[in-house]
């Protein structure tokens, strides 16, 4: 009885730890989702600022995989956020050449079904925050 009771318990986490590996190995990356979908058109594939739109556009457009060393070598976590969500613009930081993704996602965060709680700043925030996630991968070692 003991044996079947081991057997059984050696199965049940044999099954948790395998359905455990295949959803990490499905894993979807919503940071990288988020920069090919806003951001690869004028910062590039490579985040160098080289995408197809760059050269049309009156600005040059930063490389963004040298934010982290042109600031000491720290990660600059909230002008990337406040780039990005744009939704509070700052006088001293000129004019909004960037879209402001920030009400971009609130607009298109909507949930199509009723029946839970929503909250459209925390929708926005954690899309916000998975980009800066990957933004921040892409530093140059």
């Amino acid at each position: 009885m003991k044996h079947v009771k081991n057997r059984a318990l050696l199965l049940a986490m044999l099954m948790t730890v395998c359905t455990g590996v295949t959803l990490a190995a499905g894993k979807i990356d919503i940071g990288k989702k988020e920069y090919v979908s806003n951001c690869v058109a004028c910062h590039g594939v490579t985040g160098k600022g080289n995408g197809p739109v760059a050269e049309i556009l009156k600005v040059p457009v930063p490389d963004l995989t040298e934010m982290s060393r042109k600031n000491g070598g720290v990660f600059p976590f909230a002008r990337v956020f406040e780039s990005i969500d744009g939704r509070q613009q700052f006088q001293a930081h000129g004019t909004r050449d960037m879209p402001i993704w920030g009400t971009s996602y609130k607009s298109s965060g909507s949930p199509e079904h009723d029946d839970y709680p929503y909250n459209a700043e925390s929708f926005v925030r954690s899309r916000i925050l998975a980009l800066i996630d990957y933004l921040h991968r892409l530093q140059a070692k």
